[in-house]
């Protein structure tokens, strides 16, 4: 899991479709997420990144890190305590950078999915249950 590290804790990143909606309905839809994310406005002609380091970009990062981390924890099976201000005061102007790709790659892991090759027999795969059978051998 991807994890990013605030104030010296490690907070794990989680990222499903839960929090894909509960990232619409607290930010933005999820394409001008994505630009807000990482400080892009729409239609910026010569200036791509006028909002980088704006209200916006540090909104959208800091619900982001909010969001998917209390899932993180969570499933971790910690308490799931972060807060906006927590989040906010933890994150150094300088992190903003590394904050925004650590959100990203959690994005990406969430979006990801392995797809076995078809099994020799024919028989139809269930993905789901493989996945789960190979977290628990992790966690084993």
């Amino acid at each position: 899991m991807i994890e990013i590290t605030l104030k010296g804790r490690k907070i794990p990143l989680l990222y499903t479709t839960l929090e894909m909606k509960q990232i619409q309905e607290e930010v933005v839809r999820i394409g001008p997420f994505m630009r807000m994310l990482f400080g892009k406005a729409e239609n910026d002609g010569e200036d791509e990144a006028s909002l980088f380091g704006g209200p916006e970009q540090l909104n959208a990062i800091g619900k982001c890190i909010r969001i998917l981390g209390n899932a993180g924890l969570e499933e971790a099976g910690e308490e799931a305590n972060l807060t906006d201000k927590w989040v906010m005061r933890a994150l150094k102007p300088s992190m903003i950078s590394e904050a925004m790709i650590t959100c990203m790659e959690a994005i990406n892991d969430g979006l990801s999915s392995e797809i076995p090759p078809a099994p020799e027999s024919g028989e139809p795969v269930d993905v789901t249950l493989e996945d789960i059978e190979k977290k628990s051998a992790k966690e084993g």
